[in-house]
């Protein structure tokens, strides 16, 4: 049986300096921050949701995943609040699932 150890056999043959390099470039990646919100901000988010839904209005969500900030428009189809979660049709009519922990930021369109 053949018994494979990932990176610890490469590490082995590196240099120190060569390790320290790597591990300073990896921690200069610039990966996007998620914004910190307050809780004004997210009775807001509710508000605009909930205002949205009666009206079957569209919105725009702006929201953070992998570092990155992204953006999302539809309709608010669904709000499941045990995994607080957002199912929301886009213009194509797929329903996406976003997550409420995730959302930065809510416009009507």
């Amino acid at each position: 049986m053949i018994r494979d150890r990932g990176t610890i056999k490469w590490t082995a043959m590196m240099l120190p300096e060569h390790v320290k390099m790597l591990r300073e470039h990896q921690n200069g990646l610039s990966y996007g921050k998620k914004p910190v919100l307050d809780e004004q901000k997210y009775e807001e988010f509710n508000e605009t949701i909930c205002i949205a839904m009666e009206e079957n209005s569209t919105l725009k969500f702006t929201y953070y995943q992998k570092g990155e900030i992204k953006q999302l428009a539809g309709h608010v189809h669904y709000v499941d609040e045990f995994k607080k979660q957002l199912r929301i049709m886009n213009q194509r009519a797929e329903v996406q699932l976003l997550n409420l922990a995730d959302i930065i930021g809510i416009n009507h369109s």
